[in-house]
């Protein structure tokens, strides 16, 4: 059996996941956008190397965070993965609060060929002006596209001028169904005061235990990707190196990202997944172990 725990950030997805594996003695597959890149640590939430249960997990540090990611490139690595491991184990546990690389994973989702074209018009735009192209191009992208996300903005905006259809007219006449058998997915949903109060402490953890200092360390170290930059907490603490915003404001910024950022994922979870929706992982982690 396949069980996916999905949720929103702080909602105590790594815990209960780790307590399946080790009931199950089987690994963990991560479906994190952001901690599959090396030295993002403390603001992903990342387990420490050193840790038995960091050593459940795959898909984990695979990149440098000089590199780019993408959705299609996690589709191909999950599933190699995944099918190397189902050779020894039984069950398999997938955590992570990235839901478009779940939906790529384990249903039939096909990616457009994306050509390589001049995008210098696009780059040099702000991104509100690019989410006012997109919105004329391609209005549904724009559902699932935040405004501050340059990267997809402009991959959809080249996919809509180059293709006959736009990259939701494609997407539509997909299917997307799944290709696994066996699979559950739990999304914890937790009462959402206590999910905000969670959320607002981890930002607080994160910057007490050297956020910035890793931040700084990452800028020195690499020349950091639009990817890797664009990952809540990083990109504030970055604005805030470069003088841009005071710490306190840094850290109020990053909470109330990590809010919102936790109702998208809530909302992508309710439509775009059948999850078996808990308020509690204790829940969850009984349900499935009693099958």
């Amino acid at each position: 059996m396949i069980y996916a725990i999905v949720g929103p950030t702080a909602s105590g997805k790594t815990d209960l996941a780790i307590k399946l594996a080790n009931h199950f003695s089987c690994p963990i597959i991560n479906a994190d956008a952001f901690q599959i890149y090396q030295d993002m640590n403390i603001g992903t939430g990342k387990l420490d190397k050193n840790s038995n249960e960091y050593k459940l997990h795959y898909l984990l540090d695979i990149k440098k965070p000089s590199e780019t990611y993408s959705v299609k490139q996690y589709q191909e690595d999950f599933r190699n993965v995944l099918a190397s491991l189902q050779k020894e184990h039984t069950n398999i546990i997938i955590c992570g609060g990235t839901g478009l690389y779940l939906k790529a994973a384990l249903f039939d989702y096909v990616f457009p060929e994306e050509e390589e074209v001049d995008i210098s018009d696009l780059e040099c735009l702000d991104n509100q002006k690019l989410y006012e192209i997109l919105a004329n191009l391609d209005p549904k992208a724009c559902e699932t596209i935040h405004v501050n996300n340059k990267k997809r903005i402009i991959r959809a905006i080249v996919l809509a001028r180059n293709h006959d259809q736009n990259k939701s007219q494609m997407i539509e006449h997909q299917k997307h169904e799944m290709i696994y058998k066996d699979v559950k997915i739990y999304c914890l949903n937790p009462n959402r005061d206590d999910l905000y109060e969670n959320i607002n402490n981890r930002v607080l953890n994160m910057f007490k235990s050297g956020l910035v200092d890793e931040v700084i360390s990452l800028k020195e170290k690499y020349n950091l990707s639009t990817t890797s930059k664009a990952a809540i907490g990083y990109k504030e603490v970055l604005e805030y190196l470069d003088n841009k915003m005071t710490l306190d404001d840094a850290i109020k910024l990053v909470q109330q990202r990590s809010r919102n950022y936790a109702k998208r994922q809530i909302t992508f979870f309710k439509h775009q997944l059948p999850c078996i929706f808990k308020e509690s992982a204790q829940e969850v982690y009984e349900e499935i172990v009693n099958g």
